[in-house]
């Protein structure tokens, strides 16, 4: 058994001093079909560096980085708030506006009620006894809370007072960390339908229906109704409650101030904010009406400058 130990230690050296560079990305969940495409293209051109994807829910992804303490380069977060609120100024300086997306309901040929289900008659069906739906964990990720406020948002312009609290108590066994844990749920005949975000059910060849813009958080030209609803989650300490308001969805991602892997790192954004990247990202119906934006294109390394907007928000 010594002798073995002593072998793994001495090939574990020989891959330490290969030369080999390593970039570290903490992603959204509903970030991992692009991100694995945009990795692959980068390592291609990039041979020397090793392009490691971690996929969590947000609000877990930075927990990751705060609490754990664990070593990271990167972090995209399926809602640039979180970056903004347990990120900066502590541990990253700066937060891009990358990507877009909306809130839908998806389901297989094979779920019950849906060869009737619609953007009028979703609420009866879902609170059907019959039916199982899923969503993810608002403590953990943004289509969790999003699902929320979608479902606040849905109280307004429906007019069914309460329909919030009685989805929050149905199906609760079917809470999930993220929102793409809940597809092999979906795919295996468990839940019928589920929340979750446009783009993951266009990857993942689902069927799903509309929800009208006034509650699926997709148009900024209704963001001050979006911002009528809330929801809390906890926050980065221990006890620590925070209040999210209902915005139009938007990506953000960051560079940690101690990136071990910095050079390459800012290379791969690069990357991903450029051409190439923003090209897999609208294949993948995550696209952006505007180019990437930040608060203030002075925080950015410079060799992002010329890829970003400036916008005030």
């Amino acid at each position: 058994m010594l002798i073995v130990a002593i072998i793994i230690g001495l090939n574990g050296c020989g891959r330490q001093n290969s030369g080999k560079s390593r970039v570290i990305i903490f992603h959204a969940g509903s970030l991992s079909a692009p991100f694995k495409k945009i990795a692959g293209e980068y390592m291609k051109l990039n041979p020397g560096v090793t392009v490691q994807l971690e996929a969590a829910g947000s609000v877990e992804c930075a927990r990751k980085i705060t609490e754990l303490k664990k070593p990271c380069d990167i972090m995209a977060s399926a809602d640039y708030f979180i970056i903004d609120e347990m990120l900066i100024p502590e541990y990253a300086s700066w937060n891009v506006k990358f990507a877009s997306n909306s809130m839908v309901i998806a389901y297989t040929g094979k779920s019950r009620k849906g060869d009737i289900i619609s953007s009028e008659n979703w609420i009866e069906i879902l609170l059907d006894e019959d039916i199982i739906y899923g969503r993810s964990d608002p403590d953990s990720d943004p289509c969790g809370y999003r699902t929320i406020m979608t479902l606040k948002l849905a109280e307004k312009y429906y007019e069914r007072p309460g329909i919030t609290q009685s989805f929050i108590v149905k199906d609760k066994n079917m809470l999930r960390p993220k929102e793409v844990d809940l597809l092999a749920l979906l795919e295996s005949n468990s839940i019928d339908y589920i929340f979750i975000y446009k783009s993951v059910a266009l990857q993942h060849d689902l069927e799903w229906i509309e929800l009208p813009r006034e509650i699926n958080l997709s148009d900024s030209i209704l963001e001050e109704h979006y911002n009528s609803v809330s929801v809390e989650i906890t926050g980065s300490k221990p006890g620590e409650l925070i209040q999210v308001k209902g915005s139009t969805m938007v990506y953000g991602v960051t560079l940690l101030d101690n990136a071990p892997g910095r050079d390459k790192a800012i290379d791969f954004m690069k990357f991903l904010l450029g051409e190439p990247g923003l090209k897999i990202m609208k294949e993948m119906g995550q696209e952006m009406n505007t180019l990437p934006a930040t608060r203030s294109l002075a925080e950015l390394p410079a060799e992002l400058f010329s890829l970003c907007i400036e916008e005030h928000y």
